[in-house]
């Protein structure tokens, strides 16, 4: 029987359709032609390269970033019925050979290593001697100094158009610029690949951004409100917020871990390890998690601090809702965000251009945050796409109104210019609000403060909305915060509003709801995978989920190896009662069927007889 990408797509993968550009991919790349695949997070990357692989004659070879996840990527694919293994550090070195004796007898069918290790002579010497089918580069945007992840391993991967110029090589990405995007190509000596540049756009997210006021109050209403009992990922800078945020959920009753580089290696792997294998705990961490990550059923991803540029943002919000169900990107954010990142970006290493990149990289990103119109909008924009409204973020449900805010913000600058000029003085924003507002503490008393003639002309404002002023007009322009102080400066757009000549329109920040448990923060909706069904399918979607939770504790795999939410969602709805009816539902192949056919028939049968 001959084998073709269908049947393989149907037969190993148990989908009965390509998606997208998907099958011109596979086509392209079956027939030798290398590729360049620009594709979101959750938009079926892996099988451009993996059904490949499985048509042509020899050995995939998937270049991949992480090893501490070449394991469970291998299982799954073996729990597909698919020949496949790793090549990387954990091994011993008897288990090394036996992968190297396996490869050289073309007993596999894909086989996963990292950059350094391809790389190494001793590899390629290997390599050289075994019959490869395809070369895939996953993450390919670690190559590129634009994007937000570079690994300078990734350099040395031109070697392979020199040493196998006959051997088709395929570049995945799920964010890239035009600028990562050139670079990438460069670098790979992909110059004659062809370009599959897929919509970034994810419509089962649900972007919202969320003036910050008591962010881990405002975190634990957020997912005890929409995604209580649900996986989820939050990002925080530090290391020591990573950890005092995870200890805070856990006291509250949210099952969290924490994750960063400062832990001990074998924390951190244990700690992942629960956390793909387990359903429902929240991974608190810093960019140091997440890259790799294939659990499909992460339902929200939570950021308490800023993000360093939507590249990053996108990435690591596109690790929610890989199974296309309804998930949620939230973000809280505040003015110490964009004060600590500027000064992050101004005090730390490389050079002047190397700044001024990461300075266009933030200010991209707070543009995003103060927008007023669609954010996806926004994102897709970024990465060179165009769209329409969406009715899935936030500015989109609940618009934002818009004020005009000329006389104060002139009154905000003017109050800089004066404690400079008149007193040789800059402040960080809690000073030059005390200023206006008219409050006396030691300090003005001291600087005499009170003598000045912006002293309280801004009293008719509180507190709060003088810090969304600052925070707003930090994001134009027309203030910076520099030195390690953050202390306050005009900024480049400042003159034309100084002199009256342009008119400054902010939007309106919501007040902060009060956090309370099972309030729902910032408007939010319940995510559940299971919110929408009847009660009955309800009921067998988690018998199917126990059933699961315990078939994968026995193999030691994580839960979606054995079915992803999304599957299991399927059977729960179809309620299947023969193998042949069981086969139409997405996800399940010929060897899951074989396999797990006969108990999932039994969860279904004896839940329709409770």
């Amino acid at each position: 029987m001959t084998v073709t990408a269908q049947s393989v797509l149907e037969d190993v993968f148990g989908y009965p359709t390509f998606r997208g550009e998907q099958q011109q991919i596979v086509d392209h790349v079956i027939a030798g032609g290398d590729a360049v695949v620009l594709m979101p997070t959750g938009g079926g990357k892996s099988l451009c390269y993996q059904i490949p692989a499985l048509v042509r004659e020899g050995t995939g070879i998937v270049i991949s970033p992480l090893i501490a996840l070449m394991a469970d990527q291998v299982a799954a694919l073996e729990n597909l019925g698919v020949k496949a293994a790793f090549l990387n550090s954990t091994l011993t070195p008897e288990q090394e050979n036996e992968v190297c004796r396996r490869l050289l007898d073309g007993d596999l069918d894909v086989l996963y290593m990292a950059p350094e290790r391809l790389v190494l002579p001793r590899t390629l010497q290997l390599l050289g001697q075994a019959h490869v089918s395809v070369f895939a580069i996953d993450e390919a945007h670690c190559v590129s100094q634009w994007g937000h992840d570079f690994r300078t391993d990734y350099l040395g991967l031109s070697i392979l158009a020199d040493r196998f110029p006959g051997i088709p090589r395929i570049a995945l990405t799920a964010t890239a610029t035009r600028a990562t995007h050139e670079e990438l190509t460069a670098r790979l000596r992909l110059e004659n690949a062809r370009h599959f540049v897929a919509s970034f756009d994810r419509p089962n997210i649900e972007y919202r951004i969320v003036p910050k006021a008591s962010a881990r109050a405002q975190l634990f209403d957020f997912i005890t409100g929409e995604h209580s009992d649900d996986a989820g990922i939050v990002y925080c800078l530090s290391r020591k917020s990573v950890e005092q945020t995870a200890e805070a959920l856990a006291a509250r009753g949210i099952p969290a871990l924490p994750y960063h580089a400062g832990l001990p290696a074998e924390v951190r792997a244990e700690n992942q390890a629960r956390f793909l294998r387990e359903d429902g705990l929240v991974m608190v961490a810093t960019i140091a998690f997440g890259m790799g990550i294939d659990k499909p059923d992460v339902r929200f991803v939570a950021h308490l601090d800023l993000p360093r540029s939507i590249e990053g943002y996108y990435q690591e919000t596109g690790r929610a809702g890989r199974d296309g169900l309804a998930s949620t990107a939230w973000m809280a954010y505040g003015l110490g965000d964009v004060v600590s990142q500027r000064r992050f970006i101004m005090s730390g290493e490389g050079d002047e251009a190397f700044k001024r990149r990461s300075l266009t990289h933030l200010d991209a990103m707070l543009a995003l945050c103060e927008t007023v119109d669609c954010r996806r909008m926004q994102l897709l924009r970024y990465f060179g796409q165009e769209s329409g409204p969406c009715g899935n973020c936030d500015t989109c449900n609940q618009p934002p109104t818009t004020w005009d805010a000329t006389v104060p913000v002139q009154k905000l600058l003017s109050t800089v210019i004066r404690l400079d000029r008149e007193r040789g003085q800059r402040f960080g924003s809690g000073q030059v609000i005390d200023v206006l507002r008219g409050i006396e503490s030691d300090r003005s008393r001291t600087s005499r403060h009170e003598e000045l003639s912006v002293w309280g002309i801004g009293a008719d404002i509180d507190e709060r909305q003088w810090r969304a002023i600052i925070r707003q007009i930090l994001a134009r322009g027309y203030l910076e915060s520099v030195g390690d102080y953050g202390v306050l400066v005009l900024g480049p757009q400042a003159g034309p509003v100084l002199r009256g000549e342009e008119t400054v329109q902010l939007r309106h920040d919501p007040t902060p709801a009060k956090a309370g448990r099972g309030s729902r923060s910032g408007g939010g909706r319940k995510a559940s995978v299971a919110a929408d069904l009847d009660p009955a399918s309800a009921a067998l979607f988690e018998a199917l989920r126990a059933w699961r939770a315990g078939q994968a504790k026995e193999q030691g795999v994580p839960a979606y190896v054995v079915f992803p939410d999304a599957t299991l969602r399927g059977i729960a709805e179809a309620r299947p009662t023969s193998r042949g009816e069981l086969g139409t539902i997405s996800g399940i192949g010929t060897k899951k069927q074989d396999r797990y056919g006969d108990e999932v028939l039994a969860v279904v049968r004896e839940h329709a007889g409770a």
